[in-house]
Parts: C-alpha cells; structure tokens; sequence
C-alpha cells in the first residue's frame, strides 16, 4: 500500500472507532426514570425548588421554573453547562458530576414534576403593536410555538411565564462574545438575541413572564413551612 492512502484510511479507522464508541455510551443511557432521580435532584432542589429564590450571578435574578419544562431541553441545557457553551460557574460544577443517564433520569423528573397542578396563570391579556413587532422580529414562535409554550422541537425550551428578571438575564447573555466568565454559545440565540437592545429585552421578557404556562416551582417537602 502506498504511503499517501495510509493517512486517509488511518483518519477513516479513527472517525469509525469514535463512531462506534459514541453510539455505544448511546446506548448504555436508558430512558429517564423519575423514580431514579430522586436522590440525583438533592442538588437541585436548594434553589430550583424554593419559590422567588435568587441567584446573584452574573446578575441578582430569580433561578428559572424548571418543573414542567421538556426533558429534551433540560438534558441539553445541562450538557451545555457541562460544555463550557453555558458559562455559569455553579451549573458548570453541578453538570460536571452528572453521567448521560444522571441528566436523563433528572430531566425526565422535572418533566413530570408538577403536572397534576394547574397551568400558571396569564397576567397580561392582549398583545400591544409594540411587542407584536418585537416578537415577529425576533421570530420567537417559530421555535417556541403557540403562546411561546409549545415548541415546535423539545429541545427548545418552554417560556411561557418563566420568570421576567431570569429571561432578561438569560436573553442578554446570548449576545456575549469571546468573555471566559459569562455568556452562552448558541448560533441561533446569538442571531435572534442581538437584534434587540437590552431595553428591548426587557420589554419582550416582561411580556414571556406575564404569559400562562407549564413552568412552576414545586416546593419540595424539606423547604415548605412545617
């Protein structure tokens, strides 16, 4: 065999046994089991399940509602955390300790987490002309579907009532660039999210979190009053 075909099959080889092995860690995650994440959300629960609680990085704002979102997107917010694509130095710690089934098995738990209470109510009833324009510019309801609560993909996150102070703080963090410490790396959200000024944001954040939804906070028994 001649010299020059050797690298090329060589690379070939290499692509193939990373293939293989990327298919089998695949396979060995088994569909999430709720029943097994309980133990496994003792790390989050201290702030995902206390009502209004806060977070002061980069920012004081209130740690998003997870119960209710999809499983599809709390396993890709995590392994974005886990990636360094979401700069947050908690998150990163706590995704650093999780295994492929570990964010299953908590994704499919906040999923079902509080399904049998009702939706979150709506605070605001119409659309002003001013935000209709805010969100067609953003073509925010081709991913996040009807009312910004259905999305077209599960991998894409419910926003529907999701606290105003996490969006605005979520949405700006999009139009970071090349900062070690702070931002997010998605090429769509950094396309859609600097189009608009941070009062902008502001305004369409204030809009999502007055909108009804699945997303809640369900407090867990050690933090509710006694």
């Amino acid at each position: 065999m001649k010299k020059a075909l050797r690298l090329p099959l060589a690379l070939a080889g290499l692509l193939s046994i990373t293939f293989l092995a990327a298919s089998a860690r695949a396979q060995d995650v088994k569909p999430g089991d709720p029943a097994a994440a309980h133990k496994k959300v003792a790390m989050c629960i201290g702030c995902h399940g206390i009502p209004g609680y806060q977070a002061s990085f980069p920012e004081i704002h209130r740690v998003p509602m997870i119960s209710g979102q999809s499983a599809k997107y709390i396993v890709a917010a995590l392994q974005a955390y886990q990636k360094g694509d979401r700069k947050h130095p908690t998150m990163k710690g706590i995704a650093a300790s999780l295994s492929e089934q570990d964010m299953a098995d908590i994704a499919a738990y906040y999923e079902a987490d509080g399904k049998a209470l009702p939706p979150s109510p709506a605070k605001v009833s119409t659309t002003s002309a001013e935000i209709d324009a805010l969100l067609k510019r953003g073509n925010c309801i081709s991913c996040h579907g009807e009312n910004l609560n259905k999305p077209i993909d599960a991998s894409y996150p419910k926003l529907a009532g999701q606290h105003k102070d996490y969006l605005y703080v979520a949405m700006k963090s999009y139009q970071v660039d090349k900062n070690p410490q702070i931002g997010r790396n998605n090429a769509i959200m950094a396309t859609q999210a600097k189009m608009f000024t941070h009062a902008e944001l502001k305004q369409l954040s204030n809009y999502i979190g007055g909108l009804g939804g699945d997303l809640k906070t369900v407090p867990q028994s050690r933090f509710k009053a006694q």
